[in-house]
This record gives structure tokens, C-alpha cells and sequence, in this order.
């Protein structure tokens, strides 16, 4: 029945049926499956059958769009589940797809397993201008900015933000982490920020890592 479940959730994904997508969540959750088995093993590999596929041109942003909308309608139902932590957080943490780029399936992903390992995440969606990213880092007093792109013509962003970061007086106070289909270490390390995340279980890995000492 789990494993079912499993492959029902990646076909939704795979087909971008929000609704879909979302009965399957709470069918899930109520079957009595852990919030977290339910995303790792059943929505995220379909979105990343979604990625392959638009990597390999058999499919195209309209399906793209659908997926990634399927896939926000299960991971919202999917963190109401996830039991609130009790205590201090691991850390705070602002979230956005850069200026330019409408893509944030791959942030949608890094938003819900952040939640699941106790972070507190302020997400502000895809597209977010430099100036929104710092200014709701200084309001919700976050440890860490995290940013992700999916296209090469806004990486540059990231080296933006790094840079305005420094202008305000601001680059010690976060921790930064950039991620993204084609930015690497390589680029975090050019840009000057201060980790790279490979994926979204990366990514709470590196935070950790960050937070370390705090």
C-alpha cells in the first residue's frame, strides 16, 4: 500500500494534476505514512523525473509550470503535518528563487525539508528582487539567505546579493548559500558566498554545518 502510494505521488508530479497531487498527500498522511518518507520517497522523484525530462527537451515550461504547482499543493499540505519543534529552531532561514527566474520547484523542495529538520523558513517565492531578499533577511533576523537559479543568465544574481550584502555593512551578519541546476562550488566559492548546496538534503547539511558554534 506504501509503495503505491509512492508511485501515485510521482505520477502526479509527473502529470502536474495539482489536485491530484495534493489527495495523495493527505492520503498518505492519514495511511499513516512519516511526512518525510512521503516527500523523499514519494513527490521528489517524480519532480525529479520532471527536472530529467525538461533537461532532456521531451518536456517543455508549460508541463514544467504544471509539475511545479502539483508539487506546491502536496509540499503544503505535507508541511502542516510535520510535527512542531519544540525549544529553539536549528536556525532561521530566508528562501527565494533570484530576480528572473520563475523556477522555484527545486526551492519549494529545500523549503519543505528545512521545515522538517526544525529551521524556521521565511520563503519568498521565485523571482525576488536583490533588495526584498536582504530587506526580509533584517526583518525576520535570519541566520542564513539562501537563493537558488535554475538559469545561467541569473547566476549573476547571486553574485549581485553577495555584493550588496558588503555595500550595506551586512555580509557578516548571514550566512549564504547558493544553489541551482548549473551553479556549483566553484561559482560559490568566485562569488564569495559562503556554501554551496547540491541539493536540498545538501543544503540542510550545510546549514547545520554552518550553524555550528552559533
Amino acid at each position: 500500500m506504501t509503495q503505491t502510494t509512492f508511485e501515485e505521488a510521482a505520477r502526479s508530479i509527473l502529470s502536474g494534476d495539482a489536485d491530484a497531487a495534493a489527495a495523495i498527500a493527505k492520503q498518505g498522511l492519514e495511511q499513516g505514512i512519516d511526512p518525510l518518507r512521503l516527500i523523499n520517497e514519494g513527490f521528489i522523484p517524480g519532480i525529479n523525473e520532471v527536472g530529467d525530462q525538461f533537461g532532456a527537451g521531451r518536456l517543455f515550461i508549460p508541463q514544467l509550470m504544471l509539475s511545479a504547482r502539483a508539487m506546491e499543493q502536496a509540499t503544503e499540505i505535507i508541511n502542516a503535518a510535520f510535527p512542531q519543534q519544540e525549544g529553539i529552531a536549528q536556525g532561521k532561514i530566508v528562501i527565494a528563487t533570484v530576480e528572473g527566474d520563475v523556477h522555484d520547484i527545486g526551492k519549494t523542495i529545500v523549503a519543505t525539508l528545512f521545515k522538517a529538520n526544525g529551521f524556521e523558513v521565511i520563503d519568498l517565492g521565485r523571482d525576488v528582487p536583490t533588495a526584498r531578499i536582504i530587506e526580509a533577511a533584517e526583518t525576520n533576523n535570519v541566520d542564513i539567505i539562501g537563493t537558488s537559479t535554475l538559469l545561467t543568465t541569473t547566476m549573476t544574481v547571486q553574485k549581485d546579493l553577495e555584493e550588496a550584502l558588503k555595500e550595506a555593512g551586512l555580509r557578516d551578519k548571514y550566512k549564504t548559500i547558493v544553489g541551482g541546476a548549473p551553479v556549483t562550488k566553484r561559482w560559490a566559492d568566485r562569488i564569495g558566498a559562503d556554501a554551496y548546496a547540491n541539493d536540498a538534503l545538501d543544503g540542510v547539511r550545510v546549514a547545520k554545518e554552518l550553524l555550528k558554534g552559533r
